[in-house]
C-alpha cells in the first residue's frame, strides 16, 4: 500500500521519497510497484518522481517534508516505534498521518509530543490508490481542526481524493460495515446452498454493485485479509449484536487452510488454469467447471430502477427472493443499527460504500428507494431534497459542494433526440450526449451540426452516462453493407468530418471520461481543448473492425505530424494496431491527446474544471498541412513488416496498414486528406474480412483477428 500511495502522489505531480527500513528494501518496493498490473504509475515520468530512502540512514530527508505518510505493517507497536524514531526529524509544519484499515488512531499518539499530536491523523486509502478515489480521514480528539481542514483541502484539490471524515471506531465505516456485508453474503449462500455463480449474479450489477459482486470481490481482496479484518472486528466489537456474521464461513476456513487466498494465489473461490476457470462448490468444497447462473425471475426486472427492482425481487418466491430477504434486509438493518456509532451522518456512510466499494447507492439511499417500510425500518425516509435525517432526529442540510457537481445536476435548457443542453452558468452551455454509450450516428451529427451553427457562446461537450462515447454506430455501417449503399456511408463520414470541423470554429471544450473511442474521439479532437478524466480510455480501435478512422481522425493524425515522417509512422503504427490507451496521461505521452489538452486530476471535478477552461478557450481555427521530410512510404512499409514479423498484426491488419499509408502519403493538402480518408474507409468496408470483423463485433462485443 505504501508504494501505491507513493505512486499516486507522483502521478499527481508531487516529488515523493519512498522509505523502507533500508534503501534496498525501498528499491524492491518501488520495482514491484513499477511492474504491477494494472500499473500504479500513470507514466514512466511519474515513476521518475519517486526517490528511495532507508530509515537506517536517510532520516535527514524528512526535514524537508510537507507530509509524512506512514503506511507500514498494521501493528501498534511497530508504528509507535517508528514514530519515536522519526519525530526528531519532522518539521513543525509537516502533516503526519498513519494509513490503516482499522487500527485505533488514538492509541498511536501515546508518548508523542504536543506538536506531533496536534497534526496527527489517520487515513484509510483504498487499494489501488490510483483507481479508487475514497479516503476515510480519521482525526483523534487532539487533532487540530485547522490541520484537518488543510489536509482535506490538499487531498481533494491536489490529490484527486473524495474525503469522508470517519469516527475513530473499529474498521471505521468501510471495513466495519463492508466486511460484515461481504461475509454475510457467504454465510447466506452456504445456508441456502446457492452456487457462487448464482450469488454473484444477484450481488453484481443487478444489486447496483460492480461486476466483482461477492465472491470475485472476496478473491480480489484476499481471503487472508478478510479473515484478519474479521478477527480484529470480532475482538473489538464484542457487544455488537450482529457480530456472529463476522465468524468465518466454512468455505473461508477451507480456503485459508489450503492456502487458496484468492487472486494473488491463483486460487480462491475461482481458480484459473490456462484458459479455463473453475469455481469452488460451496457444498463439496471442490473445484468444478464454472457454469452460467440462470434466474429467469430476475430477467424482467433488470431494466427497472434499482429501488423498484429490489422491492420486486424481495417479493419473489424463488432463490432470488429468498437470498435477498436473508441477505439484503439484514445488511440494511445493520447499517441502520451502527450508523451513529461509526459515521457523522448517513450521507458520509453512503458515500463510503459508493466511492470505496462502487455501489450505485449507499445503504440509506437504498432503504429510501426500496421503501423503509418494506425493509422493516421505522422513522421514514433518510433523504429529502437537499436535506438528510440527522442521527438524533430532525432534518439537516446535505453537504453543498459545487466543485463536485455532476453534469446531471445543472439546469436543463433544451432537449433534442440525441443530446440535451444544460446551463453551466456564466453563459456556458453543456451539450450532453444521450445516445446509448454516446454512440455517434447520422441523427446526432445532424442535430449537433445545426446546434453548433446556431449557438454562438462557449460550450462543453460531455456525457452524463458512464462514458463519453464508444464511437460510431457499427449497425449503421452493417446496414449500409447489407444494402450495398456506399454513397450513404460516404454521407455519414462527410457528416462526421464536417461536424468535427465545425467544432474547430467554436470555443468548445470536450470533457471526456470512461471510453472516448473512434468517432467519439474524432468529435472530441474537433474541440479547442480536451479535458480528460485521468482514467479515461482513449484511442482509435477501428482496425479491430477492419476499418480506419474516417471522420477526420486519420487525416488529422497525418496533419498533426507537421513535416515529421517519424511522427507520422508512429501514428500509423498505433492506428493499424487499433491502439487504445487506459489512462489520459499515457494518451498524452503517446500523442493521442494534443500537447495543450488537459488531464483532469480529479474525476469528480470534471465539469467544474471544464467550465473554467471554457471561460477563456479560443477556437482551433483551420488545420494546417505540411509535406513530410523523408521517405514516408518506405518507412511505413518497414514498420508494417516489423509488426507482422513480431506477430503484433495479422496479414489482414497489414492490408489495413496499406490503406492508412495511402492517406498519409498521397494527399498534398488538408481537403485531399479528408477525401482520401473516406475513400480508403469505403474500400476496406467492401472487403469480406472487414465485413466479418464488423459483424463479429456487433454480435459478440469482441474483436475478430482474421
Amino acid at each position: 500500500m505504501g508504494s501505491g500511495i507513493a505512486a499516486h502522489l507522483a502521478n499527481c505531480g508531487f516529488r515523493v521519497t519512498l522509505f523502507d527500513m533500508t534503501r534496498d528494501a525501498a528499491r524492491a518496493g518501488l520495482d514491484r510497484a513499477k511492474s504491477l498490473k494494472p500499473p500504479h504509475f500513470a507514466t514512466p515520468e511519474s515513476a521518475a518522481r519517486v526517490e528511495i530512502a532507508g530509515v537506517d540512514q536517510d532520516l535527514e530527508i524528512l526535514r524537508s517534508a510537507d507530509w509524512v505518510c506512514e503506511a507500514i505493517i498494521e501493528k501498534l507497536d511497530a508504528k509507535r516505534s517508528l514514530y519515536e524514531r522519526i519525530e526528531p526529524y519532522l518539521p513543525e509544519t509537516a502533516m503526519v498521518s498513519t494509513n490503516t484499515s482499522g487500527l485505533e488512531i488514538a492509541l498511536l499518539k501515546d508518548g508523542r509530543s504536543e506538536t506531533f499530536r496536534r497534526r496527527f491523523f489517520g487515513t484509510h486509502f483504498f487499494n489501488p490508490p490510483r483507481h479508487l478515489k475514497l479516503l476515510e480521514l480519521i482525526p483523534t480528539d487532539e487533532t487540530d481542526t485547522g490541520e484537518l481542514r488543510r489536509a482535506t483541502e490538499l487531498l481533494e484539490a491536489r490529490m484527486g481524493r473524495r474525503v469522508v471524515p470517519a469516527k475513530d471506531t473499529p474498521g471505521f465505516i468501510a471495513n466495519r460495515f463492508g466486511m460484515w456485508a461481504m461475509l454475510h453474503a457467504v454465510h447466506v449462500a452456504e445456508k441456502l446452498r446457492l452456487s457462487v455463480e448464482t450469488v454473484d449474479l444477484l450481488t453484481g450489477p443487478f444489486l447496483g454493485r460492480p461486476r466483482t459482486a461477492s465472491f470475485r470481490l472476496n478473491d480480489l481482496v484476499g481471503i487472508d485479509i478478510m479473515a484478519d479484518i474479521a478477527a480484529n472486528l470480532r475482538d473489538r466489537c464484542a457487544t455488537d449484536d450482529f457480530t456472529p456474521s463476522l465468524s468465518l464461513p466454512k468455505s473461508v476456513e477451507h480456503l485459508l487452510a489450503n492456502g487458496h487466498l484468492g487472486q494473488k494465489a491463483g486460487r480462491g473461490y475461482f481458480m484459473k488454469e490456462a484458459n479455463s476457470i473453475s469455481t469452488l462448490d460451496l457444498e463439496t468444497l471442490l473445484y468444478r467447471d464454472s457454469v452460467e447462473a440462470d434466474l429467469p425471475s430476475i430477467k424482467p426486472l433488470q431494466k427497472l430502477p434499482l429501488g423498484e427492482r429490489l422491492a420486486k425481487t424481495l417479493e419473489l418466491g424463488d432463490d432470488a427472493g429468498e437470498f435477498m430477504r436473508r441477505y439484503l434486509i439484514p445488511t440494511l438493518k445493520y447499517a441502520h443499527a451502527i450508523r451513529e456509532e461509526i459515521s457523522h451522518n448517513v450521507q458520509d456512510f453512503d458515500r463510503v460504500m459508493m466511492w470505496g466499494f462502487g455501489w450505485e447507492m449507499g445503504p440509506f439511499a437504498m432503504i429510501d428507494a426500496i421503501g423503509p417500510e418494506k425493509v422493516g425500518i421505522e422513522g421514514g425516509h433518510f433523504y429529502r431534497q437537499n436535506e438528510m435525517r440527522g442521527h438524533h432526529g430532525g432534518w439537516v442540510n446535505q453537504k453543498h459542494e459545487p466543485e463536485f457537481r455532476s453534469l446531471a445536476e445543472y439546469p436543463l435548457k433544451e432537449k433534442l433526440e440525441t443530446f440535451q443542453v444544460r446551463d453551466l452558468g456564466d453563459g456556458i452551455a453543456a451539450v450532453s450526449l444521450t445516445t446509448k454509450l454516446g454512440t455517434v450516428g447520422p441523427k446526432l451529427l445532424e442535430e449537433l451540426t445545426h446546434w453548433i451553427g446556431a449557438h454562438k457562446g462557449p460550450f462543453v461537450i460531455a456525457n452524463e452516462q458512464r462514458s463519453f462515447s464508444v464511437g460510431f454506430d457499427l449497425t449503421f455501417f452493417r446496414d449500409c453493407i447489407d444494402a450495398g449503399d456506399w454513397g450513404l456511408v460516404d454521407e455519414g463520414l462527410v457528416a462526421l468530418q464536417q461536424t468535427a470541423i465545425a467544432l474547430r470554429s467554436r470555443a468548445c471544450v470536450a470533457a471526456v471520461h470512461g471510453y472516448c473511442l473512434g468517432g467519439g474521439f474524432e468529435l472530441a479532437l474537433g474541440s479547442a481543448v480536451i479535458l480528460a478524466s485521468p482514467e479515461a480510455t482513449i484511442g482509435f480501435p477501428e482496425a479491430k473492425v477492419g476499418l480506419i478512422p474516417g471522420g477526420h481522425g486519420t487525416a488529422l493524425l497525418r496533419a498533426r505530424s507537421g513535416d515529421s515522417a517519424k511522427t507520422m509512422v508512429d501514428f500509423a503504427s498505433r492506428v493499424v494496431q487499433g491502439v487504445t490507451v487506459s489512462g489520459a496521461y499515457e494518451a498524452q505521452r503517446l500523442g493521442l491527446l494534443r500537447p495543450h489538452d488537459v488531464v483532469g486530476l480529479h474525476p469528480d471535478r470534471l465539469m467544474a474544471d471544464a467550465r473554467e477552461i471554457a471561460k477563456t478557450v479560443k477556437p482551433l481555427g483551420e488545420q494546417s498541412f505540411e509535406m513530410p521530410v523523408g521517405p514516408l512510404g518506405g518507412m511505413i512499409d518497414h514498420m508494417l513488416a516489423e509488426l507482422l514479423a513480431a506477430g503484433k498484426i495479422s496479414e489482414y491488419d497489414k492490408r489495413i496498414g496499406e490503406h492508412i499509408k495511402a492517406v498519409f502519403v498521397k494527399p498534398t493538402n488538408w481537403q485531399e486528406a479528408l477525401d482520401w480518408e473516406r475513400k480508403e474507409f469505403i474500400e476496406l468496408m467492401q472487403l469480406g474480412q472487414s465485413v466479418a470483423r464488423i459483424r463479429h463485433m456487433i454480435e459478440t462485443g469482441k474483436p475478430l483477428r482474421n
